[in-house]
């Protein structure tokens, strides 16, 4: 949902997704002069409470001498910023934003105005009577933050007992993996069935969800990677797949190269009625540990597609017969883009479909900005189009800057790229606690020895604030392996404004969380010590608006794009 409103010089652009809103702020050249920032106030009608949005930074002169992990409230201490977003929000709640810009000087902080935006938080599960058809979920990716060391003293989850280690999982999880066996339980009884192909099945939990989805005489059947070698799932998969009693149910995928698809689907009287997709592997750190998404597609004909390529997977065809298939079967990029949901499947011969990516990607304007998410570097399609110094705004949030033996060539190009002031990276990473005063302690990861600590997630969004939204999703990162070697499925939709809130609130939820501590690591890089950098504080006088108003800069991009101009 959105809701735009300006009055009296002074502009908030809402939007919501299921736990995120965004707040997009603009004032006028009369309203900005001798502004200190915003105070905002959340009313939350649903449950009936009322507070001051916190955050971490201060003015010096009226420090309160926080310890760590403590915070702030707005109206003694605001922010300074043009786009705030508010992350504690609830799917379905309805909720009042009070946005008030703060003049006067730190001890004496005066309202100047203010602006009221009510707005409604999405439902989680989609609505048929509103021709929705998506449901989207994500898990925290949050174990290395503030929020999980105040809240469970920096303990993993494994070492906390009873209660206190459900509530770490649950908090973690954030509706995820509740979501998903939500969705196996609908296959109950013998007209149902539940067709799966998963790359990391062993998570007892949801092994536990697809074992009762059996039991209950839907017909079930499982595919895995269980392709020979010493670095792949297989053994893990197949431990867990006798421990939960599901080897008659499950059949390793032995030919290939990765066997990386995610997915579900639901049938009833043997035609496809659902399928669940996304990035996330059934295991701990993929539940609860790096960012991942589960995406729910209640559409029959793509659900067809889904069961017709999980077929073809059945049989453990080779990879140049899968490639036969798919162009067959899966002929994208479409000669004509017409539809509104087009499934890519992989793998598939040439590169047609991640140029068609990079296309989509680089048709984005000056209002069309451009966001997407990178588990293992940058692939030059892309890179290509982040290269371009032509005002168009571009995020990228990176697990890290390449992979392997590229990781070295990734960090030279990323760092060319972000030095662009269109383009704003971050990079997942853990921050130094002897450098802050008020940082606490963090885990660095949730499993030892995991390949991925903090970005898992697959997503592209041109322009997701637009009438006309672009979301490409699914198991594929982006890559060359994804596209001609591996097993993999993508979705892209347009013109879902629905889907793409709830992406756009994720993505600046995790890439804010991130953008703090790159700010940090690039001030170290730069020969300087970070016992020198003061986070904490605040701006004194209005002097921290000019980048928002310095033309070309990301900043100024940013405000425009925000706060709906």
């Amino acid at each position: 949902m959105r809701n735009k409103q300006s009055n009296a010089g002074i502009t908030v652009n809402a939007i919501a997704g299921t736990n995120v809103v965004l707040l997009g702020m603009d004032l006028s050249e009369g309203r900005r002069k001798g502004c200190l920032g915003f105070a905002i106030q959340r009313e939350d009608h649903t449950e009936d409470e009322r507070y001051w949005l916190s955050g971490m930074k201060t003015f010096k002169e009226t420090d309160p001498g926080l310890g760590p992990g403590g915070q702030v409230s707005s109206r003694q201490h605001p922010f300074q910023t043009f786009q705030w977003a508010d992350y504690s929000a609830k799917p379905k709640h309805d909720y009042t934003y009070t946005v008030i810009p703060l003049g006067g000087a730190p001890r004496n902080l005066v309202e100047v105005g203010s602006l009221a935006v009510p707005i409604s938080t999405e439902a989680e599960l989609a609505n048929p009577k509103q021709h929705e058809t998506s449901s989207v979920f994500f898990n925290r990716g949050a174990i290395a933050s503030q929020e999980y060391a105040r809240r469970f003293q920096n303990i993993r989850p494994d070492k906390l007992g009873g209660d206190e280690q459900k509530a770490a999982f649950r908090w973690l999880s954030r509706g995820l993996l509740e979501a998903f066996v939500a969705f196996v339980a609908r296959a109950k009884g013998e007209s149902y069935g539940l067709f799966g192909a998963i790359y990391e099945f062993q998570w007892p939990e949801a092994l536990k969800a697809i074992k009762a989805a059996a039991a209950s005489r839907a017909h079930v059947e499982i595919i895995y990677d269980g392709l020979p070698g010493k670095t792949g799932p297989k053994k893990k998969n197949v431990k867990a797949i006798k421990g939960a009693g599901l080897t008659s149910r499950s059949t390793p995928r032995t030919h290939g190269k990765i066997m990386h698809n995610k997915f579900l689907v639901l049938t009833k009287n043997d035609k496809a009625i659902a399928v669940w997709t996304g990035s996330t592997n059934l295991t701990e750190n993929g539940i609860f540990g790096h960012l991942n998404c589960g995406h729910i597609i209640e559409d029959p004909e793509i659900a067809k597609q889904y069961y017709s390529y999980w077929k073809e997977l059945s049989d453990d065809p080779e990879t140049p017969d899968e490639k036969d298939w798919m162009e067959d079967n899966n002929p994208a990029p479409p000669d004509t883009w017409n539809d509104n949901r087009t499934v890519v499947f992989s793998p598939r011969r040439g590169l047609d479909v991640l140029q068609w990516y990079a296309d989509i990607a680089g048709n984005a304007t000056r209002f069309k900005p451009l966001f997407m998410t990178f588990a293992f570097g940058m692939h030059k399609f892309f890179q290509a189009v982040y290269s371009r110094a032509d005002g168009v705004l571009r995020f990228a949030l990176m697990e890290k800057e390449g992979n392997g033996k590229g990781i070295e060539q990734g960090r030279k190009d990323i760092a060319r790229i972000r030095k662009l002031p269109n383009v704003v990276v971050a990079i997942g990473r853990t921050i130094s606690v002897n450098s802050f005063d008020r940082w606490l302690q963090e885990l660095p990861q949730l499993t030892r020895g995991a390949h991925v600590k903090y970005v898992h997630t697959k997503f592209m969004l041109v322009d997701p604030l637009g009438t006309n939204p672009v979301v490409v999703t699914g198991s594929a990162n982006f890559s060359k392996a994804s596209t001609d070697t591996n097993d993999e499925n993508m979705i892209v939709i347009r013109n879902d404004q629905r889907v793409a809130d709830i992406y756009m609130g994720e993505f600046m939820r995790t890439f804010s969380h991130y953008a703090f501590r790159e700010a940090v690591a690039r001030w170290e890089a730069q020969g300087r010590s970070a016992e020198t950098w003061e986070p904490q504080d605040l701006v004194p006088d209005a002097s921290w608006q000019k980048d928002f108003f310095a033309k070309g800069d990301q900043r100024f991009l940013r405000r425009l794009y925000f706060a709906g101009k």
